[in-house]
């Protein structure tokens, strides 16, 4: 403001200004108050939706292990219910498991499936990957199991894999691309069980 006005031109002029532009200033206010508002509410109900999501995995997956009769149909129910979540693939995973168990190996497999479409954790990745390459093996599906194989794509899964495709290939008949396998795992510093599969091949 210009030094030369009187205090009473001054306070004329903040009136004048606060006429104009005090409604845009209070509105501005609200929202911003109701916008952080309106993102506590939503980060509490994220953190809300978590923990109960969390404590149904643990209800699940407790009465899966202790044999329940609904067990696996409310497994798959939570599956169903709780899609957006990581949750619903750790889920998937331990149901895959059980119908392992039970021989139940085609709705395993679906199980495994749906988790490496659904998953977004890098550390999840391999291991359904892999469990879904057995289950294809046990079906005498070789050529599918190794080409879930080709899939892992994780630098420390390396060794495991090429181990897991020694196991397949001998599986399959062909000991000489076992061996193979065997020997590039080696390299990559696999199991302690890998020399001894080399010896047996040996002899």
């Amino acid at each position: 403001m210009d030094g030369n006005i009187t205090e009473e031109q001054q306070v004329e002029q903040i009136k004048a200004w606060w006429k104009e532009n005090g409604k845009a200033v209070v509105l501005g206010a609200v929202i911003g108050l109701g916008g952080l508002t309106g993102w506590r509410y939503y980060q509490a109900e994220v953190q809300s939706a978590k923990e109960q999501a969390s404590d149904a995995y643990t209800q699940v997956v407790s009465a899966l292990e202790s044999g329940s009769d609904n067990a696996v149909a409310d497994m798959k129910a939570y599956i169903s219910s709780h899609q957006s979540s990581q949750y619903s693939v750790l889920a998937a995973l331990q149901l895959a498991k059980v119908q392992v168990e039970k021989g139940e190996l085609d709705a395993a497999a679906e199980q495994l499936s749906w988790a490496i479409a659904n998953t977004q954790d890098a550390a999840i990745l391999p291991i359904a990957q892999t469990r879904l390459a057995r289950i294809f093996a046990a079906q005498q599906d070789y050529d599918k199991a190794l080409a879930e194989l080709d899939k892992v794509t994780a630098e420390s899964w390396k060794g495991k894999v090429a181990e897991l495709k020694g196991d397949i290939l001998l599986q399959k008949g062909d000991a000489i691309a076992a061996r193979e396998a065997y020997v590039q795992a080696q390299q990559l510093g696999g199991s302690p069980a890998l020399q001894i599969k080399l010896d047996d091949l040996a002899q």
